[in-house]
């Protein structure tokens, strides 16, 4: 078996090697085979606005580094595209705004709001031109809670991956969800990212790292499910405790849901409490450097409760600990673990997925 194969029986796989932890080559490796081929949050659909109509930016600094941009036309369409201009590469948009069309400050090269080319000075005479390799290049872009998402090289439809998710929480109103600066904070972590979602995918660790959390789940309930690629963990209330007030005929109806926990491969998670949406970004900044985005949208009409789930202090708590983990897999001592069937199997989907896309 190839060193990053994960064996599909939880009972007889061992975990990735310390190597993909630590190999900055494989590290090299992901940003095409992983990131470049997966869906990735962009921005807000409030980032195009009655003030800007056109919302330039960078996909995953520092590991895709690629130059981005939405643009909303006359008719209302949406497109993601190419920031780059075609004729030289110059970036075309330098910062949101309002634009009739997109005009590179280099040449005066001319594009539609489609990225269609329009016309470029000073090319009279020029054979064969233009043609399709000078409109901009277009970016799979998908809407869904009200942010936009995309892929540079989707391996699978938008709703493929994630319809676990939207048919789990159908009944919710997510219509109404409205962004929060509360709670919407940036955490810089000193850890390979996968480290992180490691630590995520599973609530082995709750009894040990988070007491108030701990306090708050029903933690012999607490259950996992799997699915293609996104996996859930449902964390269970206590009497006493929030809990979502789930409809008749819902699978989870008559369940104290504290919480649902969706994982979307490989770097997004969806926290769904009765109050709202937790997005986390899961941000490589390097094989040894993590930034975590904390994105807080709230149900209309609903107290933002964010405080009361305990969300900042586990954030804290999961810190140190994968902070600690990043210090132990450098040691010449340890190579890989082992998982457990019951607790760790989210880790376990998480891994074989990582050894399907790295082969």
């Amino acid at each position: 078996m190839r060193p990053l194969q994960i064996h599909p029986d939880i009972r007889r796989a061992a975990t990735l090697p310390a190597s993909f932890y630590r190999d900055s080559a494989i590290f090299e490796q992901t940003k095409e085979k992983i990131f470049a081929t997966t869906w990735q949050y962009a921005a807000d659909v409030a980032a195009l606005n009655e003030a800007a109509n056109v919302y330039p930016f960078t996909l995953l600094p520092g590991v895709l580094d690629e130059p981005l941009l939405l643009s909303r036309a006359e008719d209302g369409a949406v497109h993601g595209l190419s920031n780059v201009c075609t004729h030289r590469g110059k970036i075309i948009v330098e910062k949101p705004g309002k634009a009739g069309q997109l005009t590179c400050g280099y040449h005066g090269r001319c594009f539609a709001l489609d990225g269609t080319f329009k016309r470029m000075p000073g090319f009279q005479g020029v054979e064969n031109f233009p043609t399709g390799a000078d409109n901009l290049a277009r970016i799979a872009l998908e809407e869904w809670l009200g942010l936009y998402f995309v892929s540079l090289s989707p391996f699978a439809d938008f709703d493929l991956v994630t319809r676990p998710i939207r048919e789990r929480t159908a009944w919710m109103p997510l219509d109404t969800l409205e962004f929060t600066e509360e709670g919407s904070v940036d955490y810089d972590v000193a850890a390979h990212w996968a480290l992180y979602c490691d630590n995520y995918l599973e609530g082995f660790h709750v009894p040990f790292v988070h007491p108030g959390l701990n306090a708050a789940l029903d933690f012999g309930n607490y259950d996992y499910e799997l699915f293609s690629y996104c996996n859930l963990q449902i964390g269970i209330a206590k009497e006493g405790e929030p809990c979502f007030d789930i409809p008749g005929g819902h699978p989870d109806h008559g369940r104290r849901v504290y919480a649902y926990y969706f994982w979307l491969f490989p770097n997004l998670m969806f926290n769904f409490y009765p109050w709202g949406l937790s997005l986390n970004v899961v941000e490589p900044l390097g094989p040894a450097r993590t930034r975590v985005r904390f994105r807080t949208y709230a149900f209309r009409g609903h107290a933002h409760l964010r405080t009361a789930n305990r969300i900042d202090q586990t954030e804290l708590e999961d810190e140190a600990v994968v902070e600690s983990v990043q210090q132990g897999i450098r040691s010449r001592y340890y190579r890989q673990g082992r998982f457990s069937p019951a607790m760790e199997k989210c880790v376990h989907h998480f891994h074989g997925l990582v050894g399907r896309f790295m082969d």
